[in-house]
């Protein structure tokens, strides 16, 4: 089949279509049929869905496309195996689409690569190789790596890492366009980059590690979040934080009731293996913490109780900050990006008890019991200062272990947008 024009139109589709057809084909011309702007964006995904599944292997946008509907079409039509071609609308608009789709390619790209592909360091050196091409006057970074990481003091990386024989790493990468090496950091940006989760000796049955390979989508999400925000000409310094590590099962690994002490002297239980994400993330928050950043951020493909709560497509936002997380969701509405607040107070601080140490990682139930997210949250508000200045998103729609109606399995890079675009405030 030879490429296709893919047009957009209020209209509704011929009646010979039938009465709801979302797609209509005359010649070598694709209409969409969108009618209802309220559900406008989850419309276009479905005819992208539509159109891939008729084995057209390249098609072209014409006519009258925002550059979300093109970017919306894009990330719904290109599926992980044997893409389709999409060529951007020729108009005014087609610069900012081809930024976005860039960045979440790249996110896309680096979530669906299989463990083999992408390990912990493989994850660190390729996201900064990426933003270094981007801007490389302004980008410096190091890469702290295996032993290393005990001895400068990242015990949580290093811990949950120490199984593997591919060791953990921690991406510090540092953006400042202005090249004054006082210049304050507007933001530091945090990503759990667990490159593959067994659950360590909190072994996940196979059905539930089957999708680990997606475990470094906050890594991921916040790497090309900050391309993004690079392309579209950010002018603030901010500095970026990849905890990077394979969460395995060996006679070296890190085990059910080890206490780990942490820079800032909070020392914690391990409980549960498997909560390993915030355990890596604590040293990262330390980290951020240190740069007195105005704002930090993290994200993770941290909870399923993220996802039990909200399904697979929104994120969800934690904050102290009210104000803080409400100028987020705000940015989110305005990329038309699916996030959603759940509670966070200073006594979640308290939800994860232990004899033994100033917490545990979590408790011991079964998916950390009543409220995981929260009290995931509540273990993170421990490592950051101040809290008020923080913003912790649980990416509960990052990945899609199978196709649906409207997006093909793999990342989905959702959130990206919306990031780069707070960042760039």
């Amino acid at each position: 089949m030879t490429d296709m024009n893919v047009k957009i139109t209020s209209n509704p589709a011929p009646s010979h279509w039938g009465e709801k057809a979302l797609v209509s084909l005359t010649g070598n011309e694709i209409t969409l049929h969108i009618k209802d702007d309220a559900d406008r964006l989850r419309t276009i995904r479905k005819a992208a869905r539509q159109i891939d599944s008729l084995g057209i292997p390249s098609v072209t946008l014409c006519g009258e496309w925002s550059v979300i509907d093109q970017v919306t079409f894009v990330m719904s039509f290109s599926k992980a195996r044997n893409p389709g071609e999409v060529t951007l609308c020729d108009n005014a608009d087609r610069a900012e689409a081809e930024r976005q789709v860039t960045a979440m390619m790249f996110t896309r790209k680096l979530t669906n690569e299989t463990p083999e592909q992408l390990s912990p360091a493989g994850l660190a050196q390729e996201s900064a190789d990426w933003l270094q091409s981007l801007n490389g006057d302004a980008v410096t970074y190091r890469v702290v790596s295996g032993e290393q990481l005990a001895a400068e003091g990242w015990t949580g990386i290093y811990n949950v890492g120490r199984g593997s024989e591919r060791p953990p790493a921690m991406l510090e990468l540092d953006y400042n366009p202005s090249g004054n090496a006082d210049a304050p950091v507007a933001f530091a940006l945090v990503g759990k980059g667990i490159t593959f989760d067994s659950g360590g000796y909190s072994l996940k049955s196979s059905e539930g590690m089957l999708d680990m390979k997606c475990d470094m989508g906050g890594a991921a999400t916040v790497t090309g979040a900050l391309g993004l925000a690079i392309m579209q000409g950010l002018n603030k310094r901010v500095k970026l934080f990849l905890c990077c590590a394979e969460n395995l099962v060996s006679g070296h690994a890190y085990k059910l009731g080890d206490v780990l002490t942490y820079k800032n002297g909070v020392s914690v239980e391990i409980v549960n293996t498997d909560a390993e994400g915030r355990l890596v993330l604590a040293d990262g928050l330390i980290a951020a913490s240190e740069t007195e950043a105005a704002c930090i951020i993290d994200a993770a493909t941290l909870t399923g109780a993220a996802t039990v709560a909200l399904g697979y497509d929104y994120h969800a936002v934690f904050s102290l900050n009210p104000v803080l997380s409400q100028s987020f969701l705000s940015e989110a509405e305005l990329q038309q990006e699916l996030f959603w607040p759940l509670p966070l107070q200073p006594w979640h601080q308290e939800k994860c008890p232990s004899a033994f140490a100033d917490t545990a990682n979590s408790r011991a139930q079964k998916g950390g019991g009543a409220g995981g997210a929260s009290n995931a949250a509540g273990f993170l508000s421990r490592f950051v200062s101040p809290t008020d200045s923080w913003l912790h998103l649980d990416l509960a729609a990052a990945y899609h272990g199978s196709a649906n109606s409207e997006m093909p399995a793999g990342a989905t890079a959702a959130g990206i947008r919306t990031l780069a675009a707070f960042i760039g405030q």
